[in-house]
């Protein structure tokens, strides 16, 4: 079955205990919900830097991760039908981008 890498921009990070215990509920709930899908539950990221010819900048870029993911789905409407229940998507606080990982020999 083909896997999928979730790669989450944005989000909020909670301060209040309150809403911490909120938050990784959602996300524990969410996770459960994917069941054996959820081939990978990932974490959240620091600080990215972004690697190019000849720089190393240390904004994260246009868009930064925030964490990832690592999903099976038979397709990728699948796996982003997924993605619709992330936390972050339902409260509007960040977006998932969604890509097919390819397996390849080396």
């Amino acid at each position: 079955m083909p896997k999928y890498l979730f790669v989450y921009h944005g989000g909020t990070t909670p301060t209040d205990p309150a809403e911490v215990e909120a938050t990784m509920a959602a996300w524990g709930a969410w996770f459960q919900g994917m069941g054996e899908a959820l081939d990978i539950p990932g974490n959240p990221v620091g600080q990215s830097y972004t690697v190019s010819n000849g720089s190393v900048v240390d904004n994260g870029g246009a868009n930064p991760a925030s964490g990832f993911t690592v999903v099976k789905a038979d397709s990728i409407d699948a796996a982003t039908e997924m993605a619709k229940g992330c936390p972050m998507v339902v409260n509007g606080s960040g977006s998932v981008e969604v890509a097919e990982v390819h397996e390849i020999e080396m």
